[in-house]
């Protein structure tokens, strides 16, 4: 009983409480016993369990139940005052996805005493600094089954090692290399990829970026000394001078999630058709940069999903019809309440081969929202710069599928022949069907 009156302790007094989960007994009768009892009147006083995914939210205290993934055995440690102290670690986890809970001192002890697929309850708070742990106040063992979904975290080894693996993976894309700067001042380099294999995919930090110089984006590769990232939600590793990167002839599959089986929350893998795409919008983040969204709906056999580009992504050449796959995705509800999945950075878009070629193009501006487009009225392509609207211009560039880099612009005049047909078009369009 006291492990649950933590959760209320602050609303009701000990005593209130025995008197409480008593009459709840007294109430169900056979029905029920003193820890389920005790669990209603926790319950009754707004303090509910609670999924691993919704850990996240403002309150001071969670109590929750976690299958565990993974253990630390206790390890001990000197504290600031010279005393000594123990700390441990459990991998916990749900259908909703998983949580490193850290156990301190005395509790540290418990993990000698629990196996690996044991369901726990925990009550346990977030650090006072933040972040994504939960520190365990009280955990017991619970007689309730859990199942973990790997569609979660974006694979099925998850574990708390940072022992150094070896991965056969394949490289599904490589961001362009970015620097950062130390502590010391100093600069550094460091290239993001997203890797998979027959588990799903994941996160790799090359520290040493020329790891991955000259590798293309669908290469099979050899990997050494890869260090996961524990603390990471999902599968992540890390690489540095000491690994190496060689290219293999392996063929590795990446599965795909139906798209009936995307939940709203968890990282995931699809393939399907572009049912409907609309046009690229731009917008103003965060830090004053211009960025880009834009909407489709992806779909295969009799479903659909809502899918959501950013940044480049949303620039890419998609039309109706396209077969494309998406890579290492995230889930989440959307404002309506239906599941987005959404793919930005971090993510993969995977379009049709589309060949760059030359082109002059003469058309009249369309600003839209937020982009800008030049059209003859039978094609329209996405162009950037700044051009009035209404105007007219030849435009010489590269043509990437329904984009235009733009070379050289130069205005040009309407002629009245130019005019008449236009104006004939715009009647034709007026006509009932």
């Amino acid at each position: 009983m006291l492990f649950h009156y933590a959760l209320v302790d602050d609303l009701i007094t000990r005593e209130e409480f025995e008197q409480h989960v008593q009459a709840k007994m007294e109430e169900c009768g056979d029905l029920t016993d003193e820890p389920d009892a005790a669990l209603l009147v926790v319950d009754a006083l707004g303090r509910k369990h609670v999924k691993i995914r919704d850990l996240a939210g403002k309150s001071s205290l969670f109590s929750f139940f976690g299958k565990v993934v993974d253990k630390s055995e206790p390890r001990e440690f000197d504290r600031n005052d010279g005393e000594k102290g123990w700390v441990a670690t459990l991998l916990l986890g749900d259908e909703t996805g998983t949580v490193r809970t850290v156990l301190w001192d005395e509790k540290a002890g418990a993990t000698l005493e629990i196996e690996k697929g044991e369901v726990l309850e925990v009550i346990g708070r977030h650090p006072g600094r933040g972040g994504k742990e939960i520190y365990a106040l009280a955990l017991r063992k619970a007689g309730c089954e859990i199942t973990c979904d790997p569609a979660m975290t974006g694979g099925s080894s998850l574990s708390l090692s940072t022992e150094p693996v070896t991965l056969d993976v394949v490289l599904l894309g490589i961001d362009p290399p970015r620097t950062f700067t130390r502590k010391d001042g100093s600069t550094a380099g460091l290239v993001e990829a997203v890797i998979g294999d027959a588990q799903g995919t994941a996160r790799l930090v090359a520290w040493a970026p020329e790891l991955l110089s000259d590798l293309p984006v669908g290469a099979s590769v050899h990997i050494t000394n890869a260090k996961p990232n524990a603390r990471d939600e999902c599968r992540a590793y890390s690489i540095d001078e000491k690994s190496t990167v060689t290219r293999s002839d392996a063929h590795i599959a990446v599965p795909f999630t139906p798209l009936v089986n995307v939940g709203d929350t968890g990282i995931y893998s699809v393939e399907g058709e572009v049912k409907t795409v609309l046009e690229p919008r731009s917008f103003t983040s965060r830090d004053g940069s211009l960025s880009w969204v834009r909407n489709l709906c992806l779909g295969a056999e009799n479903e659909e999903l809502r899918v959501v580009l950013w940044g480049e992504k949303a620039l890419l050449p998609l039309h109706d019809g396209d077969r494309i796959a998406i890579y290492h995705a995230s889930a989440k509800p959307s404002r309506s309440g239906e599941i987005e999945l959404g793919v930005g950075r971090g993510s993969c878009l995977v379009v049709p081969e589309v060949k760059v070629q030359e082109c002059v193009f003469c058309g009249t501006i369309i600003a839209g929202n937020g982009c800008t487009f030049i059209d003859d009225g039978t094609d329209r392509y996405l162009v950037e710069g700044t051009f009035p609207h209404g105007t007219r211009y030849r435009i010489s560039g590269l043509r990437s599928g329904n984009r235009i880099q733009v070379a050289q612009a130069d205005p040009v005049e309407r002629t009245a022949d130019e005019l008449t047909s236009e104006i004939a078009r715009f009647r034709e369009q007026l006509k009932p069907e």
